[in-house]
């Protein structure tokens, strides 16, 4: 008779033996063995903390021999100063009324003097009659655990210096962008025989500076010469603008203070300064002139505009209207720029009012994609037409709170207006 079929293979048959021998020596590790070489620590005590059975890990642990524990140290023996007052304050009342306890973080010490950080859980084992038998306790190393938390407090701390390093050096930057910024201003404005003048700056960021700028200053006997406007970009490349920009029109205005002639001299100047730069710089502005009539009660207003929004005039009978300014291209971006001059009278009750555009271009609504423009300032000041300079810029102040974080861009504003005769 044929047999047919594989033929076993010598090598695996020897793999299956090598198998079943290491099966064997599974089965064949005790309970006891198990016991004594766990990647942890096990005792037992008595209900007094007397250690009745103790495994071979945690005596390698302490650096100790059995017969010197078992028998002859209480539970409390292995910990430090600080452990044993937990134990007795806080562990053993605890486990006496939860029957158990777990994760409990003491140190405990060695034979030579160390320390080792464990984690503990006890379990309080009872008789068949309800007695208390004992307290079977696990220890875990908890050494790698430490010096993980150790790293990590490092590194917090290390984060948190560092946060306060960053907030006090923004602190240190911010004010002394502010110093640099109230040096762009004028400290406070002169007294306007005639006329009661107001003004405010609203920087959108504390860690950048503006370009916003404006100024009031006598040009000779009888005239005073104003000036506000907005020039391009932000930080140290806009201040040094802002400060060539305000020097050059008092000096222009010194020389000559029709509007006109003061924003030409600035373009000229601006254009050649940074036309051949690569970094081409211009802006707006609003420049005119106050001239008071003692003997009428009335102060005439003269004005040219270079690319800047138009002034609002608010009258005494609560109207108020923009004020015309036709032509004016941006300050410095053409070698000859064109420039109109307009003008008013300012009665009694009358007032002035200069802006820049961070104020029309505010977002409102509740997305934030409305622009407050044109329509609404005018309806604004409409309705705080016949109140003093003052009072319009406090109000526009409050309207420049109420934006929110709509509001993006530095905002100035210039209030001039003529006494009302009586309240």
């Amino acid at each position: 008779m044929c047999r047919t079929g594989r033929q076993p293979d010598p090598h695996e048959a020897g793999d299956e033996k090598a198998a079943d021998a290491a099966f064997a020596a599974l089965l064949e590790d005790s309970a006891e063995d198990l016991y004594e070489s766990a990647p942890c620590g096990y005792l037992s005590t008595l209900m007094d903390g007397t250690i009745a059975k103790i495994n071979t890990t945690l005596l390698n642990w302490l650096g100790l021999e059995r017969q010197t524990v078992v028998g002859r140290m209480r539970f409390t023996d292995l910990l430090t100063v600080g452990g044993k007052l937990y134990h007795e304050t806080h562990f053993a009342p605890l486990l006496r009324m939860q029957d158990e306890i777990s994760g409990i973080a003491l140190e405990i010490k060695q034979d030579g003097g160390g320390r080792i950080p464990v984690l503990v859980s006890s379990v309080i084992k009872y008789g068949s009659m309800g007695e208390l038998l004992l307290i079977r306790t696990t220890i875990f190393d908890a050494r790698d655990r430490r010096a993980y938390e150790e790293e990590l407090l490092r590194g917090r701390k290390a984060a948190e210096e560092a946060r306060k390093q960053a907030e006090a050096d923004r602190a240190r930057l911010q004010d002394a962008l502010a110093v640099l910024q109230q040096s762009l201003l004028p400290d406070t404005l002169p007294q306007v025989p005639g006329v009661e003048t107001s003004a405010y700056y609203h920087t959108a960021s504390p860690d950048r500076l503006g370009g916003d700028f404006y100024d009031v200053f006598p040009v000779d006997g009888k005239r005073f010469a104003f000036f506000l406007g907005d020039v391009c970009g932000k930080g140290p490349e806009a201040a040094a603008l802002t400060s060539l920009t305000r020097y050059t029109l008092r000096a222009a205005a010194l020389h000559n203070p029709e509007p006109v002639s003061a924003l030409t001299t600035l373009n000229k100047v601006l254009h050649e300064r940074y036309s051949g730069s690569g970094d081409p710089r211009y802006c707006t502005a609003v420049f005119g002139t106050l001239e008071a009539g003692p003997a009428t009660g009335q102060t005439t207003v003269r004005l040219a505009s270079g690319g800047h929004p138009p002034a609002l005039v608010l009258r005494a009978d609560g109207t108020a209207d923009y004020l015309p300014t036709p032509g004016g291209l941006l300050v410095g971006v053409l070698p000859e720029a064109r420039f109109t001059t307009a003008a008013t009278v300012l009665s009694p009750g009358d007032t002035l009012l200069l802006y820049t555009d961070g104020l029309t271009e505010a977002r409102t609504g509740k997305d934030r994609t409305s622009l407050y423009g044109d329509d609404g300032l005018l309806a604004f000041a409409t309705s705080h037409a016949g109140t003093p300079p003052h009072a319009v810029v406090q109000a526009l102040t409050g309207l420049l709170d109420s934006f929110g974080d709509g509001l993006d861009d530095d905002t100035a504003l210039l209030a001039l207006g003529v006494p009302a005769s009586h309240p």
